[in-house]
């Protein structure tokens, strides 16, 4: 998600800015069951993210649920009302009633509990960057009524030496008169000012960026970004003896005062920039009111249980962009101070109107038989309109509808006690990427597309515990990338069959692994590619990735643990062409934890090297725009919880 989708200026937000709220038993590694995708805290571990599963992005695709409501995400939820997060696909996504064929992106909410509390964090690290925050607990009733919030203040500094101050606040509520009625509503803010633009390089050929020295800031100290967004809502639950009714509606909101992106076009060998333009965008924004509501009755039958399931979803966006100014700046160079002065301040320009509006009316069955397996089959009717209007009333676009039947079905068969095997199949209406910076359409968001999954794996319980699963998998979709005109617009199909390998659990005393692979097999057909225009593989493309991380709790010193690890990426297509390649990159990052208690009260001392060995490396966008990898970085953390 950057700031040519519809999150707006949070790209930094998501993809780099890291809560300190943990709590002093928070460790990413031990919670994973495995390897596909797992937050909590300030930790993220696996080989897939809520921004990357299976070479797709389900955040961009409208994939988002909370607490396995739906929920259309238009800026990323706090971290102050977050416990967690999960990526879901292949046997993790059985459980859903209906699946979505690029994953799920599950997040938890921190709920309060019977228990005051307080959680303090303090940071410091990662190119001096600096923060701390505040998070309680109170109960008002026991556990029938609480809140649950916090504040965070951080001034951030990242790989390409520009700066951000951050202020974070949030609040959960919870409602539980009984165990079978709970209300849970939330409130988070997040507020950005001064984010340095990270400059941003486009080679004039078929070869890489000449290397310059990482955490160095030589973009424009006056190309900032400054937004807000708000995200609040309400979730409940009530049971009654079979059936169970659930429900969330929730508005996200993203406010741009100003969003700056730096573009070097036509970089030679040297550094050199042919052409350095600044894209300014005022008074953007973009707003969602969505939710779901479900019911499920349980009809118990001995070692089997059957679930029908009815659900409704619905979701209302507005999205206002466009008008933005360059600032063209001429030739310029890579890796060295160009400051140029400050252009005259413009008013916000006239801005295009994009609404969408979608219902979705869902039934669904679940059964399980003990010891035998599980069936999963779903069936959803969607209504989709999106109405662009443009500024120059001169131009009217068309209104765009769509109406498809969704299908999906998903079954296990339990072979052996320890052995599952799984597959599924599922046809979606998701949302398409969003034009990024660059495009001479900047911004603008094609109409939603039908997209369609098949995967089938086997899972294998190796030890009480320790779980192994492999898997398979066929997506299918329409592709959008930038032609020769520099337009967002469909240039074909895209393709991407895999496999997937994951291996999570404690596997010695103290000894946690998460381990994975996947291999990615990417290709585009259409038009283009048959004409010779663009290449079979989609731009920033891989054809594997693996991680694999330890935690060790050392048994003859119990406060203390080890942390590492490893993260490798082959070679990746680096332009449309596919004459160039980003050649593979392996990461190490070490850390430790300290544990011990002052007054009684639990306290954590956190130190993290990330890339141990300065490893360079070149990240390569969709759109062929490379970005340098975070060069060594150190910081250390302290949390204490009351």
């Amino acid at each position: 998600m950057g700031k040519g989708s519809i999150a707006g200026a949070t790209l930094a937000l998501f993809l780099a800015h890291p809560s300190l709220a943990q709590r002093t038993d928070d460790n990413a590694v031990t919670a994973a069951e495995d390897a596909f995708g797992k937050s909590v805290g300030d930790q993220s571990i696996g080989i897939y993210s809520p921004g990357d599963v299976r070479g797709f992005s389900p955040v961009d695709a409208g994939n988002v649920r909370i607490e396995g409501l739906f929920f259309d995400q238009v800026t990323r939820l706090s971290d102050r009302i977050l416990g967690g997060s999960t990526v879901r696909v292949g046997v993790s996504a059985q459980n859903y009633p209906f699946p979505a064929p690029t994953g799920i992106a599950d997040f938890e909410l921190r709920k309060p509990g019977k228990d005051a509390s307080a959680s303090f964090g303090f940071n410091y690290g990662d190119f001096n960057s600096v923060g701390g925050e505040v998070d309680v607990v109170l109960p008002l009733d026991g556990a029938r009524l609480g809140l649950a919030g916090g504040i965070g203040v951080y001034r951030d500094r990242y790989e390409y030496g520009g700066s951000v101050d951050f202020l974070t606040l949030g609040l959960v509520g919870r409602y539980a008169p009984t165990s079978d009625i709970e209300v849970v509503p939330f409130v988070a803010r997040v507020q950005g000012r001064d984010e340095e633009a990270r400059p941003i390089i486009f080679s004039a050929g078929p070869y890489l960026p000449t290397r310059y020295p990482r955490a160095r800031f030589f973009g424009q100290p006056w190309a900032d970004d400054n937004f807000v967004t708000w995200n609040f809502g309400t979730l409940a639950r009530a049971t009654f003896g079979r059936l169970e009714l659930r429900g969330g509606i929730f508005r996200s909101v993203y406010q741009g005062e100003l969003e700056s992106t730096d573009l070097l076009f036509d970089t030679d060998q040297n550094g050199r920039v042919g052409r350095r333009i600044v894209v300014q965008e005022r008074g953007s924004s973009a707003a969602s009111t969505s939710g779901e509501g479900r019911a499920s009755y349980t009809i118990p039958d001995g070692k089997r249980r059957h679930t029908l399931i009815a659900s409704v979803r619905a979701r209302s966006q507005e999205r206002r962009y466009g008008g933005a100014v360059l600032v063209d700046l001429g030739p310029s160079q890579t890796g060295v101070e160009d400051f140029r002065p400050a252009p005259a301040v413009a008013p916000a320009g006239a801005k295009t109107l994009d609404r969408v509006r979608q219902t979705t009316f869902g039934l669904a069955y679940q059964g399980r038989w003990a010891g035998v397996g599980e069936l999963g089959l779903g069936i959803q009717k969607t209504q989709y309109r999106k109405r662009v209007t443009d500024p120059n009333p001169a131009i009217a676009l068309p209104e765009t509808r769509d109406a498809p039947w969704l299908f999906s079905a998903t079954g296990a068969l339990y072979v052996a006690p320890s052995l599952a095997v799984y597959a599924g199949y599922t046809r979606g209406l998701e949302e398409s990427p969003v034009a990024p910076d660059e495009a001479v359409n900047q911004n603008e968001a094609p109409p939603a597309i039908r997209t369609e999954q098949k995967d089938a794996g086997v899972r294998w319980t190796i030890s009480p515990g320790v779980t192994a699963v492999v898997g398979v998998f066929d997506i299918a979709k329409p592709y959008f990338n930038l032609d020769a005109a520099n337009r967002f617009r469909q240039l074909g199909s895209v393709r991407h069959r895999g496999a997937e390998f994951s291996i999570a659990g404690r596997i010695a005393p103290g000894l946690s692994l998460v381990a994975g692979t996947v291999l990615l097999d990417a290709r585009v057909s259409g038009e283009e590619v048959t004409r010779g225009l663009i290449g079979s593989r989609p731009v920033g493309t891989f054809v594997r990735r693996t991680l694999i991380s330890l935690d060790y709790r050392l048994p003859w010193h119990d406060p203390l643990s080890l942390d590492a690890t490893f993260d490798n990426t082959s070679d990746r297509t680096a332009n449309a062409a596919n004459t160039l390649v980003v050649p593979t990159r392996a990461v190490v990052n070490l850390g430790a934890r300290y544990r011990f208690k002052v007054g009684g009260k639990p306290v954590l001392v956190r130190a993290l090297v990330g890339n141990v060995t300065n490893t360079f490396g070149w990240n390569v966008t969709g759109s062929g725009a490379f970005l340098p990898n975070a060069p060594r970085r150190f910081s250390i953390s302290l949390a204490a919880d009351i």
